[in-house]
């Protein structure tokens, strides 16, 4: 191989912790802006929140540099707003790869625990084990074949690798006490595990029993056959099956169901007499200040990072105020008659339109109506409500048409319902022309039946037949282990 030079020219852009925390500002909600400027404020001591008697006073020249918004064309081409190099693809999100502080995978953040207690040889064998495991922790393959496929697969950089090894380091990690159940090959093996892990006691002895030797009848929840069969007392067999129920059904444990938090809308509309107001919610545009001591407190060497850092910030601030402001006074403008007149009068609009009318890249106005809402007259909405794609080969939006869909079915008459045909056809007498099978898409986003299962369901002899029998959590496992088993 012969080592060459060669010259290359190319236009790059680096993304410096100042501009990722402009493009970040503009993402986050009202509440996330609100705990993270406290943060700031907590921090920087030239920064100061503005109160109801500062803002009646007249503006100094500590609040003009903090009230300066950015003119877009100052910072650079919205080219940089998407993440994009002028080299790269304009749809590549750089921001998106940027790294988090853990890992969501919970394989890798199990490897990163078992680092600190086991070498390099115990540590290749474990993400081994791990990389064939699903999101749910289980195995994807009998045990006995992964392990024969890895001693293979693993011959060079671990000659002593056997199948023996194998299996012994997989039972280490079923075994293991943070995780126990991990790299199970079913549901029986990942409870016995966590049985396992418990303290010694008669509940635990009878539970290993229960999930060793007779979980079909934990599934059927005989308990008197179960006290029958293990020859013990009614009592004793309670306790151990309220042990069992208490384990997880899966090694990972799924995330808590995230918890309801209010909606703090972000952009206020209400309608006055010379038309449509817009304006920001105070706790979306929080006002902050630089402090009075602040330009005395530059020529400090200590203090002129928290100075630029101070600035930069307000600065941040005020680009991401007046873009919020004006993406949603161009979305209210143009969804006056959705306003008005509901889901059926929407308008077709996109991202791009109102990136053009702003005079912004389209990202931009992704990144500033996620995750933020606005409180008009028929509630508090998501800013992305106001987008709507335009049907194909139709002057109303595909949202108005479903909306449309759904007023029709609900006005139908009960002996008689409506077919995707007959809507189609009662759909172009009002000007929209729509294929059959559009209607029946819509339909069933709208988790609507067909017109024959409505004309049962509305049937009072028919009612209630289609209802089936849901399995608890003792009937999902051992169903789980019954198709390991056939497996």
């Amino acid at each position: 191989m012969k080592a060459s030079l060669q010259a290359k020219m190319g236009q790059s852009m680096t993304l410096t912790p100042q501009l990722l925390q402009s493009i970040r500002l503009l993402q986050v909600t009202s509440l996330q802006l609100e705990q993270e400027l406290q943060q700031v404020l907590e921090r920087n001591p030239l920064l100061e929140q503005e109160t109801e008697e500062d803002e009646s006073a007249p503006p100094s020249d500590a609040d003009t540099a903090a009230q300066e918004t950015a003119a877009w064309d100052e910072l650079p081409e919205p080219m940089f707003l998407s993440g994009g190099g002028h080299a790269g693809d304009a749809e590549d999100d750089a921001t998106a790869r940027i790294a988090a502080g853990e890992s969501s995978d919970p394989r890798q953040r199990l490897l990163q625990q078992l680092q600190l207690r086991c070498d390099a040889r115990e540590l290749a064998m474990a993400a081994y084990w791990l990389d064939r495991c699903d999101d749910r922790g289980y195995l994807e393959e009998e045990p006995q074949a992964l392990a024969r496929q890895g001693a293979a697969q693993l011959a060079d950089a671990l000659p002593d690798a056997t199948c023996e090894t194998l299996l012994d380091a997989r039972q280490r990690l079923l075994l293991d006490g943070e995780w126990p159940g991990m790299a199970a090959a079913d549901p029986g093996e990942c409870l016995l595990a966590q049985l396992r892990a418990l303290p010694a006691g008669d509940a635990r002895a009878l539970a290993l029993r229960i999930v060793g030797e007779h979980l079909d009848l934990l599934a059927s929840h005989d308990h008197a056959a179960l006290a029958a069969r293990l020859k013990s007392s009614p009592d004793a067999v309670a306790a151990a099956v309220a042990l069992i129920l208490s384990l997880q059904p899966h090694p990972v444990e799924q995330p808590p169901e995230p918890e309801t938090a209010a909606i703090v809308p972000d952009v206020i509309t209400w309608r006055a007499a010379d038309g449509w107001q817009v304006r920001l919610s105070a706790r979306s545009a929080p006002r902050l200040r630089l402090c009075a001591y602040a330009e005395q407190a530059s020529g400090h060497e200590g203090m002129r990072g928290l100075l630029e850092e101070a600035r930069w910030l307000l600065r941040s601030l005020g680009i991401r105020n007046e873009t919020l402001l004006k993406t949603a006074r161009v979305l209210v403008t143009r969804q006056q008659a959705f306003l008005e007149r509901g889901e059926e009068a929407i308008a077709p609009l996109t991202l791009k339109e109102v990136a053009e009318e702003i005079g912004v890249h389209e990202s931009t106005v992704s990144r500033i109506t996620t995750g933020k809402y606005i409180q008009t007259p028929r509630g508090t909405l998501e800013l992305k409500r106001l987008f709507a794609v335009r049907l194909e080969g139709a002057e109303v939006s595909g949202t108005a048409i479903k909306a449309m869909v759904r007023r029709l079915i609900e006005d139908e008459p009960a002996h008689a319902p409506l077919g995707d045909e007959v809507i189609a056809a009662m759909l172009a007498r009002q000007g929209i022309r729509v294929a059959r099978r559009t209607v029946a898409k819509y339909r069933e986003q709208l988790s609507i039946a067909p017109a024959r299962l409505r004309r049962r369901e509305r049937n009072p002899r028919t009612r209630g037949a289609s209802r089936t029998r849901r399995c608890g959590w003792a009937e999902r496992v051992a169903q789980g282990r019954t198709k390991q088993g056939r497996t």
